[in-house]
């Protein structure tokens, strides 16, 4: 079968040899004459994998045997409620850095519940970066950021400076593709489907101070399902887990391993990003739309110079093999998707399609 050059947000490009491996137990896993779909999750060959992906995902990320890592279901906008519940008690506030469409969904989630505020904003310039300063509340229980936001494009280069281990961090569409500094955060969140696996899975990691804290803080009043403590004696399997989706984790982690770890993910990221941003930055026929400094390394976004021609070159590269380059539906323009499945080829095939495009419409 041969293989586009899947530019998509998300649900987003898997490695190949994952889906192949995937494929074969669909049908029959390690032989045993079941699929892994049918597998119980109580059941020992379950058991092994479950425990694969939380292995994977802590030697990956660098946790601490006693942190939480739990694997729920809802996707990161059920997290936008569940944090603030679980952490949040009377009247205790939360502070949010909002640099995009989800971190502003997570703070109209948390004034739902209780109290949050924006310290920081970049909205009035069109979020095309991310916030460089911010006004913190010193008595505030978290501070929320969106690592990087899919729609315009912009990332957080470095870990936002918050005094304390309280940043809560939604990582949906860059977890797994750079180190995390762990010891600055209390939580960390992401929806599986950009870079951990399919969708239907959401991971959570729950750093081991801020999970005493909440099994001592617990508020029975809670739903069950939106209670933390609920899941973590219960290694996430309270209920049926998303079992394929956990299979699927822990190979995605095996084949970052055999890669070298997130250390050279991260040097493969950052060389397919700059030879995308190069093809844009080199043309007048391209535009960038985020600021330098916050240009994201899994989402580039840009536009034509003549915006009448998108739709010549969505085809175009459509018909070149190329899926999942136009823009997000709230800001519209195009936008390559590069996660770490994403193979350098695919990333090299759009600037030489992108190089051909201009030379013929400029």
């Amino acid at each position: 079968m041969s293989r586009k050059h899947i530019f998509t947000a998300g649900p987003a490009v898997l490695p190949t040899s994952v889906l192949e491996k995937l494929a074969v137990g669909v049908v029959d896993y390690n032989g045993g004459g079941q699929s892994v779909m049918e597998l119980s999750h109580r059941s020992p060959a379950f058991e092994e994998i479950h425990n694969n992906a939380e292995q994977g995902l802590r030697k990956l990320l660098g946790c601490a045997d006693d942190d939480q890592v739990l694997f729920l279901q809802g996707g990161a906008s059920t997290q936008f409620s569940m944090i603030p519940m679980n952490v949040l008690k009377g009247d205790e506030s939360a502070d949010y850095l909002i640099t995009g469409a989800w971190s502003k969904k997570a703070l109209a989630e948390a004034t739902r519940i209780r109290t949050g505020r924006a310290a920081g904003s970049t909205e009035e310039q069109g979020f095309n970066a991310v916030c460089s300063k911010f006004d913190l509340d010193p008595n505030a229980r978290y501070v929320h950021y969106t690592s990087n936001n899919t729609i315009f494009g912009t990332q957080w280069a470095k870990t936002p400076e918050v005094p304390g281990s309280k940043l809560v961090c939604d990582a949906s569409s860059d977890i797994l593709s750079r180190p995390i500094e762990l010891d600055k955060h209390s939580l960390i969140y992401a929806g599986a489907q950009k870079n951990i696996g399919p969708a239907g899975v959401t991971v959570v990691i729950i750093r081991a101070a801020q999970y005493k804290e909440l099994e001592e803080r617990n508020d029975k009043t809670l739903p069950t399902m939106l209670n933390y403590c609920t899941h973590g004696p219960k290694q996430s399997r309270y209920n049926t887990p998303p079992t394929f989706g956990i299979y699927a984790i822990s190979l995605v982690c095996e084949w970052l391993e055999k890669l070298g770890g997130l250390t050279a993910m991260q040097e493969i990221n950052e060389r397919k990003a700059k030879k995308l941003y190069s093809a844009i930055d080199d043309s007048e026929f391209y535009n960038g739309v985020a600021e330098h400094g916050s240009r994201s390394k899994m989402n580039v976004c840009f536009t034509l110079q003549n915006a009448d021609l998108q739709g010549k070159f969505l085809t175009e590269a459509g018909a070149a093999g190329m899926v999942g380059l136009k823009g997000h539906r709230s800001v519209g323009g195009l936008r390559a998707s590069i996660y770490n499945a994403l193979p350098e080829a695919s990333v090299d095939a759009l600037c030489s399609f992108m190089k051909e495009f201009a030379a013929k419409n400029a």
